[in-house]
Formats: structure tokens, sequence, C-alpha cells
């Protein structure tokens, strides 16, 4: 081949890529030329910015031709940008430096499109439209990131304890201390007395005793140190860093308002305060090489989750951090796919269904989640993609999101299609109210896009906007609402275990779907539907707060039930003996049930 034929095989191909991505895939065959011949090609390796945030400002339009690029934000991984997606024109048309560092996550292939090309591209109608839709879409993933994911600065020092404090009398021996060291695996024991409290660490064992040959059958008051240094359990971590450093010791106790200890944390603990961070356990997940990897990595997830729930982040803000944690898994299980059996064949998209969906999942949680693909007569195309979700959907097994019971997997054939195949889903699924297409809708219906460059969301959500016209479906949806019982007894009692999830929660779930969807309304979570709600009670919106206090009530006593099974070693579940909960939290619960039981009987 000449260079000439190479050149324009070279064009052919590009033409051929962007015409498939928006906002290429809305013109002209020749305008689409002129465009690929202005492009130039750059392969960003891994770790390349190639925008930096308040840096020069952006002289291209970027392409992603093959790879991933990440948008940090003040140190923050807030979005990914993958193949066929744009980036870098807030800051080309604006003239301002930007807003994110653009930086390759892996080694990835690029188009570059001049400025002058890019704007006149961009100042079309469809240019103009795609700007303000992908400019809304980045800030309010940004903005529900930054929220979600709190600063570790922030985080107070009761989140550092992982258990009791550990006391012996002042009289048991340096021997019997060191012993009882071992045994409750801590590295510093209190002592109650007459000087006040007092401690012995693991260093003072070494310095003490060893280093001067004390004799281990000494009493431990011998070398306590006391009165010791104790940080209350309002203070916040840095602070604690900072009086540890002042007072030249390498544990503090931290005491309650009323004076009782509630543990001890460590100069370790505070050194390694960045590992609360769910960037920092999101970065291992992502950068694990292989599975095994990726599941020791997803093993601190438990301890993370109990940590922030300690930090008193609100039941909505956790539940999205472990989604986004659960995204990540199920990102780089792909990754590790695709090396195994190779590049997709034709555009794809992962989706999330369900309570991962709707950014609502917990360390209870199974998975839900389903596989579209663009349109082709290819068998060899379903199988391919059938072994890339089998990895996954095993993957996130190991990692701790068991399999769905009812086959609602990307795996299961009924839930990978193609995207005319998910289309017909959706309209057969508000066209015919029996309750099997009924069920399929209640999981297929709550949907978000993980991964994957197949624009399927958007015409699935316009099949959505229509439910209104649909009285049938809608009245179904009602059904189902208003249909589960309510565990409360004769008398509005709870009395013995409960399953919150399905005898609290997803009576509230179905509620805000139905009218959600009776308003042509596409708002994702449940916090957001339920704001419909108050346009659908008679306008006094005292049905809506009550319904929303319910909901928040609930889930964080769901959340609180779950740490209390990590911490006793034991896998999180949703089922509540009501009669061993705090009589103030018992009769909270009990009263939210009350609620959901009032709003299922409004229903039409």
């Amino acid at each position: 081949m000449s260079e000439a034929q190479g050149r324009k095989e070279h064009a052919h191909d590009t033409v051929r890529f962007l015409a498939r991505y928006p906002p290429f895939d809305g013109m002209e065959r020749a305008e689409l030329e002129r465009v690929a011949a202005s492009t130039v090609e750059h392969r960003a390796l891994e770790g390349e910015s190639v925008l930096v945030e308040n840096g020069a400002t952006g002289t291209h339009l970027y392409v992603v031709r093959d790879g991933t690029m990440e948008l940090d934000h003040k140190g923050h991984v807030v979005d990914v940008v993958t193949k066929g997606q744009v980036f870098g024109h807030p800051t080309l048309l604006t003239g301002l430096a930007p807003e994110f560092t653009v930086r390759a996550r892996e080694d990835t292939d690029l188009y570059l499109i001049p400025r002058d090309v890019a704007i006149e591209l961009l100042s079309r109608a469809d240019g103009v439209t795609f700007v303000a839709q992908t400019l809304r879409e980045r800030l309010i993933r940004a903005a529900h990131t930054m929220r979600a994911l709190p600063d570790v600065r922030s985080v107070p020092v009761t989140s550092l304890v992982r258990r009791g404090p550990v006391f012996c009398d002042p009289a048991t021996s340096i021997r019997d201390v060191a012993q009882l060291m071992s045994d409750e695996t801590v590295t510093a024991v209190l002592i109650q007395s007459r000087k006040g409290l007092g401690i012995v660490t693991d260093a003072d064992l070494r310095k003490k005793v060893i280093a001067v040959g004390l004799s281990p059958e000494a009493p431990v008051s011998t070398i306590m140190t006391a009165p010791v240094k104790t940080v209350s359990t309002a203070m916040l971590a840095p602070e604690a860093s900072i009086e540890m450093m002042q007072a030249g010791v390498n544990h503090l106790p931290v005491v309650d308002t009323q004076g009782r200890v509630v543990g001890v944390i460590s100069a370790g603990s505070l050194m390694n305060l960045d590992a609360l961070s769910p960037f920092a356990l999101r970065w291992s997940i992502s950068s694990a090489h292989d599975e095994d990897k990726l599941v020791e990595a997803a093993s601190g997830l438990p301890q993370l989750f109990v940590s922030l729930l300690d930090a008193h982040l609100d039941a909505p803000a956790l539940t999205r951090v472990i989604t986004l944690l659960s995204d990540s898994m199920t990102t780089r299980l792909l990754d590790l796919a695709f090396e195994r059996y190779g590049p997709p064949p034709v555009a794809y998209a992962w989706l999330a269904l369900g309570s991962s969906a709707r950014n609502e999942l917990t360390l209870a949680s199974d998975q839900d989640n389903a596989l579209a693909y663009d349109d082709t007569d290819d068998p060899t195309v379903d199988a391919y993609f059938k072994q890339v979700a089998e990895v996954v959907n095993a993957g996130l097994a190991r990692c701790g999101f068991s399999l769905d019971e009812s086959g609602v997997l990307a795996s299961d054939r009924h839930w990978r299609l193609t995207q005319s195949g998910w289309l017909e889903v959706f309209s057969r699924c508000l066209e015919l109210w029996d309750w099997h297409h009924l069920l399929r809708a209640s999981i297929a219906f709550d949907f978000r896009q993980v991964a994957g460059d197949l624009s399927v969301i958007a015409p699935l959500t316009e099949l959505l906007r229509q439910a209104p016209r649909h009285g049938g479906f809608l009245s179904g949806l009602a059904h189902m609402a208003s249909q589960i019982p309510s565990p409360l007894g004769f008398r509005g009692r709870l009395t013995g275990p409960i399953d919150i999830k399905k005898s609290g929660l997803l009576p509230v779930e179905n509620l805000a779907r139905f009218y959600a969807f009776a308003r042509g309304n596409s708002a994702g979570t449940t916090v957001e539907r339920l704001a419909t709600v108050r346009e659908a009670t008679s306008g006094t919106g005292k049905n809506v707060q009550a319904l929303q206090e319910a909901f928040a009530s609930m889930s964080l006593v769901r959340l609180h039930h779950h740490a209390l099974l990590i911490e006793k070693g034991r896998t999180p579940h949703n089922v509540i003996d009501t009669e061993k909960l705090r009589p103030l939290t018992r009769v909270s619960l009990q009263e939210a049930l009350r609620v959901v039981a009032a709003a299922q009987k409004l229903l039409p």
C-alpha cells in the first residue's frame, strides 16, 4: 500500500470511528471527513496528564480512541472518560484554565481536534446540546462523588477506635500484662490507679523492662505512665495527631463526655489515616493486577464501612460510597476479562440494576446487573459477552456481593440483550402489566450504566418517560407497592424479628418508584423520587416529609445492624431481632413502619 493510500485508509478509519459517537454522529459525511483530516493522533502513556487543573488553557478537543482517562479534582478522581467520549471542551470554549486534571489511567490513544475546527463543530445546534448535556452530567457526577466521599481530615478519632479498651489492676505483674497484650492483640493496656488513669504500651515493655533488665514479676505500676493524656470523642483525627506529637507518646485513650474510656488510638492508626479514605481503597481496587489482588483489596470494605458509620456519615452518602467502590470492582473485573478474552467486538454497556442503580448498595446486597450490546447478527458476540459477564459476576461474588438468587445477572441470557432487545423489553413491560412483566420492570427500570461505550441510557430513559400513558402499568406498580404486609402486629407494635429490607425499605422504594414514573420523572434514587411525592399528596407535604424521615431512619437502623454484625465477625444481613433493639430505636422503627403503612393506604 502506498503512503497516500495509507493516509486515505487512515482517514476512513477515523471517519468510521467518529461517526459512531456524539457529537459527530449527526454530521454529514463531508463534514466528518473535514474534521478527520484535521485530526492528530496522540498516545497518552499511563499516568500522563493531558490537561492540568488550573494549568494551561486547552488547545484541542480530545476524543478517546482506545483506553481510559481519569478526571481528577483536588486530588480526587471524580469521573472517567472511555472509548468514544470527549473531553477538553470547557477550557477550549471558555479560554479559562481547566477545572479538572485529565490523566491517563492506562496507555490511551487519543484523537486531537484543533481549536478552530472544534469550536465550529461545537457551535452547531447539536454541538451546543452535546456540550450542555455532558457538562451537566459530569458536574452532577463530580458533585455526588465529592459529597459522598468525606475528606479524611474531618474524620473524628472515634473512627480510628477498633475495639474497647483493655484494663488491668496496678498489682498485675509485667509478665501477665505482656501475656494480656498478646492474648487481646493490643499494643496498650490501661490501669486505674490512685494517680489517675495510667497506661502501659509495648514500647514500655521494651524500654523499661527488657532494655534495663527489670524483673517481669514486678507490678505493672512500676512502669506505667500516669496520669495519661487523653482526647475526647469529639476531637478530629488530625487534632489528635498534634496532641500525640506534643505529648511525645504513641497512644492516647479516647474518653466520652462522661469521662468513660471508649478505646485507645495509636500513632500507627493516625499515620495510616489515609487508608480510611474511600479514594485510597478505590485506588487499591483499580490498580489490582489480578482477581486475587482485587479480592484482597475489597476485603478492606467492611472496615471502611464501619469507620465511616462511626464518623457519622449519613445513610445516603454511605451507601453511595459502597456503590462507587462496587463500580470500581466491576470496572476492574471487566478490564481483567478483556485482557483474557480480547477487546469487545461491539459497543456495550454494563448496567447496574436495583439498589446498585439507585446508589443504595449495602454490604448485605446481592448483585443485580445486566448487559446491553450493539445490535448484531453475529452469534459469537453474545458468546463473548457471556464469558465476560461470568468473570465479572464470579469476581463480584468473591468480593462480597453474592449472586442474585433469582438470576438477575448479566451472565444470564435474560439479562444480556442487544440494545434493540432491551428497548423491546422496556416497551413490553409498559404494555403488559401481568405479574411477570411488573416484577421485571421493578428491577430493570432502576438502571444505571457503570461501564462501556454503548449509548443506551437515553433511549431507555425516554421510554420510561412514557409511563404516564400506561395506566395499567401504573396500577400494577401501585398494587405491588401496597401489597407488602406491614410487620406491625394487631396493636401496631413490633415483636420478634423482621426483615427491615423487605418489610420496611422495599415498600418505600416501590412507593417512590410509582410516584416518579406516574409523573414521567426519571430520578434515579429513592430519596430523589420521594421529592415527587410532595406533588401527589394533596400538596400538604406532611406525608412526604414523614415518609422521607421514615426511610432515613430505617436505613440508618439497617446500617448500624450491619456494622454490629461485622464487628462480631459475621456476614451482614437484614433480619433484625426487634426485641434486642434499644427502646428508643425500637420505638423509632415502629413509628417509621406506621408511616409506611399509612402511605401504602394512600395509593390509588
